[in-house]
């Protein structure tokens, strides 16, 4: 095809569609929304994938933790075993840090009692409390920023004392922005005086609040009995993090006498370890989106080709006049095809737009969430409106060039 031909068979296809405007619009309807989805779902992926892959690292690329059972993204409920399994203890934090090399340090995070949490400062109050008990070790390890004060110390935690760090959301809750440390709060019906308050996490997860209260590990083991659930907050040696994770297992089958013919009974992640495991569920989410896409783009096309045919019964004289003068099949092919791609491609631009308005708008309504349109969804976003074009306007093409030139010239 030559650049002459090209631009006139693109010509024509304007022309078409600016003589049956409404007509074009709502043949290309479905592409337009299949190509929609493709570009805003694609964005918002890709948002969610940076946001969470940022919370998780921010863990630290040396951090283990270790729970009874796998913690953060999964895929099913827990089993029956899983949830009869005994829960960690503090014993255990002990034998980790004492009998693996490439720790470096490990900290206890204490969880409570079921039940909604709440605290109260004079007239205001706060619900939906994260409450945990651990030790200073735990803020030495990156896990907590500090806003304002400080986080408490070795000799609170062994004395009891009733101290707490709070999170950036309780602490706009609870003091309206003015002055914490050294206040009193009433957490759960006891009383703790604010040493500090806590920055928000720098990537925290899209909505999420930072209701942190953080507690001395024996003051609340003291004002918690009932708390039971232990996690473990591992520092690994740098560049040992591999060797961390076999030493830990190790000692932890050893003290919870697992069998060695039996898996184990306690979950250890990493940041690089639920990162893939997320990335797994972004994987599926983004085949669903493409099959649901799909649908669209098939409607999109049938209409398309229904276009085409009803076009090729109205251009039949000038079909058969093109023939007449000598243009081979192969032109009239190439006429159709481009005037297909040209409505496809149209279709597509509209629906690229609307999928950016789409990522813009959940950008706006979620601000934590980065939204960007990946290449990825652009590129398959043409591609497939174009692809769209040429599929579903080679059988009317056909059709029109089958015609023979006689007939053509005598259709009314």
């Amino acid at each position: 095809m030559t650049g002459a031909t090209l631009r006139s068979g693109v010509g024509l296809a304007l022309d078409s569609i600016r003589s049956h405007k409404l007509r074009a619009f709502l043949t290309t309807l479905g592409v337009i929304i299949g190509t929609s989805t493709i570009i805003g779902v694609g964005s918002i992926l890709a948002g969610f994938d940076g946001a969470i892959t940022n919370v998780l690292r921010s863990m630290g690329g040396n951090t283990l933790i270790v729970f009874k059972f796998k913690i953060g993204v999964r895929t099913g409920d827990l089993t029956a075993e899983e949830r009869t399994r005994k829960p960690l203890t503090l014993d255990l934090a002990n034998a980790v840090g004492m009998r693996c090399p490439s720790v470096e340090h490990v900290s206890p995070y204490l969880f409570p009692g079921r039940g909604i949490h709440m605290a109260k400062y004079k007239g205001a109050d706060t619900f939906n409390l994260d409450i945990g008990g651990t030790e200073e070790g735990y803020a030495a390890g990156g896990q907590a920023e500090m806003k304002m004060g400080r986080f408490f110390t070795d000799i609170e935690n062994r004395r009891r004392l009733p101290v707490a760090v709070i999170g950036e959301d309780v602490y706009k809750a609870l003091f309206s922005n003015v002055e914490a440390v050294g206040k009193t709060i009433e957490v759960d019906g006891h009383h703790f005086e604010v040493v500090g308050v806590m920055n928000r996490p720098a990537a925290n997860p899209p909505g999420a609040s930072d209701n942190r209260v953080l507690l001395p590990y024996f003051t609340m083991r003291k004002m918690f009995p009932g708390a039971k659930e232990h996690m473990l907050v591992v520092m690994a040696k740098p560049g040992r993090l591999a060797q961390a994770a076999d030493e830990i297992r190790t000692v932890l089958r050893v003290e919870r006498r697992v069998p060695h013919d039996k898996p184990d009974d306690f979950f250890i992640s990493s940041a690089e370890q639920m990162i893939e495991d997320f990335r797994k569920i972004t994987a599926v989410t983004a085949l669903v989106m493409v099959v649901l896409s799909s649908i669209g783009l098939l409607v999109g096309g049938i209409g398309v080709m229904n276009i085409m045919l009803v076009s090729v019964t109205e251009r039949t004289r000038e079909i058969g006049v093109r023939k007449a003068v000598g243009a081979k099949r192969a032109d009239i092919v190439l006429q159709f095809l481009t005037e297909a791609v040209v409505l496809t491609g149209m279709g597509g631009v509209l629906g690229m737009m609307l999928g950016w308005m789409i990522s813009r708008g959940a950008r706006l309504a979620f601000p934590d969430l980065p939204t960007a349109v990946p290449i990825w969804a652009v590129v398959m976003g043409v591609a497939v409106s174009v692809g769209i074009g040429l599929f579903f306007g080679i059988w009317p093409a056909n059709k029109a060039a089958r015609l023979d030139p006689v007939e053509a010239l005598r259709y009314e």
